[in-house]
């Protein structure tokens, strides 16, 4: 440990207005003397549509390691948004998910939970509580174009104003959270700091997303989710149904090359038909579409090791998609943003010692372990998939989680010990533990589903369809 004393920063830029910019200022905000936060876009001050956040399009969800952290840094969040009509949905008790592996089941006992809204929602609840902390300011239209200092220490960053101005803005500490498009790599060579290494996983998936209005009352109502199969001989597809605010549905659908959805609104519902099962294309069927169709094709699980280089300048941290971004489909990203700032304020109540920002870099790294074995240990067994191929390692440990996933399908030990870590509150290396291998070998106790799992209430509900769904039927 440094001899270096106890130093607390009195200043603290953070780049990026994004969730992980958010939340990371809400992380340092009462540990420093102010927090001047920067962004390139307007800021929105209601749930509305921000710049530079394609992805905000496609369907949102925050796991239960998200929550967790989120309440951390800023208390009565989750009770906020549900207030304004976001949906906390207990995992599995509603959830219909058709896995490889089969349907699991919708366990009574509920052990974890998720909340579901629009992006622009959730971004703005957040977004709210932030700019109206008294030691946070922002400064919309203001562009971060390079870092102050060397490569021992950052002092500050260089912005541009929207009128071309440029200014330097000291600080104690740089935050960047700037999102896909970081300069920080470009910025760090800059410096003379080389050999930062960047890995990219891309399956190919493309997504399609638009709204609906349910036909059905959307509180209680489930989320409803068709996963892809690596293993059928056909392009992955996939597809998710989400209760959000306003009694709407949010629906993605996804595809990899050679199947890949489209922007128009008459090849929305037939693509989600062609999903393994067309329990998504039913119920939208029913629905009334509220929007046109977005599609995005930036779905890349990529990530850059920060935490592994040397020098690493005193002075900076990088958090959020900066850092790491993932593939959508497994909606982990505003989660592991929230986890990645509850790290850098542990860190930081310690004070700013020498090395404090690469203590923080490698707690950020940490967070992101886990999202990333399991977006990549999942995406590399897609046949397009680019970067990255499976050894003979990976595909015996994709042949064991299939086997605890089968498991699942009908013990609630299995269905527990896999949330435990889709909801980023454990370790992959929990489900090789020996309780975990003689669930999965034991398999499932109770038979398998041949058909979605549905309550009394949601049966009543699809009967009332102009066309009640085959799978609905008792």
């Amino acid at each position: 440990m440094s001899n270096t004393p106890y130093r607390a920063a009195s200043h603290a830029v953070v780049i990026g207005g994004s969730m992980a910019g958010m939340l990371a200022a809400a992380a340092v905000a009462d540990l420093v003397g102010s927090v001047e936060l920067i962004d390139a876009h307007e800021l929105p001050e209601g749930p509305e549509s921000r710049t530079g956040v394609p992805q905000a399009v496609h369907i949102h969800m925050l796991q239960t390691g998200g929550i967790e952290a989120i309440e951390e840094l800023l208390p009565g969040s989750t009770d906020l948004l549900l207030a304004a009509g976001a949906h906390r949905i207990p995992v599995t008790t509603n959830m219909i998910v058709y896995s490889p592996e089969g349907w699991y089941r919708r366990w009574t006992r509920a052990t974890h939970s998720l909340i579901t809204a629009s992006r622009d929602l959730t971004d703005s609840i957040i977004r709210r509580q932030i700019l109206k902390h008294p030691r946070i300011s922002a400064r919309p239209h203001t562009k971060a174009v390079g870092l102050l200092g060397n490569r021992n220490h950052i002092t500050g960053v260089r912005v541009r104003s929207a009128d071309g101005t440029e200014t330097q803005l000291r600080a104690d500490l740089v935050i960047d959270a700037s999102g896909r498009a970081s300069r920080t790599p470009q910025w760090l060579t800059g410096l003379g700091i080389n050999g930062l290494r960047e890995d990219r996983i891309d399956s190919g998936l493309v997504y399609a997303s638009r709204f609906y209005r349910a036909p059905v009352p959307t509180r209680n109502w489930p989320v409803v989710a068709v996963q892809a199969d690596p293993g059928l001989p056909r392009p992955a597809s996939a597809g998710g149904i989400l209760p959000v605010e306003d009694d709407r549905w949010h629906v993605s659908v996804m595809g990899a090359p050679g199947g890949q959805p489209t922007s128009d609104s008459q090849d929305f519902e037939p693509f989600a038909r062609s999903l393994r099962h067309p329990i998504i294309a039913d119920l939208i069927k029913a629905a009334e579409p509220l929007s046109d169709v977005k599609v995005t094709h930036s779905t890349v699980n990529r990530r850059l090791y920060y935490e592994r280089l040397s020098p690493w300048p005193d002075g900076l941290v990088v958090v959020g998609d900066s850092a790491a971004t993932f593939n959508p489909l497994y909606g982990q990203g505003m989660s592991v943003a929230a986890q990645g700032a509850l790290a850098l304020r542990e860190v930081l109540s310690n004070g700013m010692n020498a090395g404090f920002a690469r203590r923080a870099q490698r707690a950020i790294g940490r967070r992101i372990d886990t999202a990333w074995t399991l977006a990549v240990g999942t995406d590399i067994h897609f046949p397009n998939t680019t970067g990255q191929r499976p050894n003979l390692t990976d595909r015996l440990l994709r042949r064991y989680v299939s086997r605890l996933s089968y498991a699942a399908t009908g013990s609630f030990k299995a269905a527990t010990s896999l949330t435990d870590v889709l909801a980023l509150q454990a370790s992959p290396v929990s489900l090789v533990t020996p309780a975990s291998l003689l669930t999965a070998i034991s398999g499932p106790l109770r038979g398998p589903l041949d058909r979605p799992q549905l309550t009394a209430n949601e049966r009543q509900l699809l009967a009332s369809f102009e066309q009640t769904p085959a799978w609905a039927m008792q």
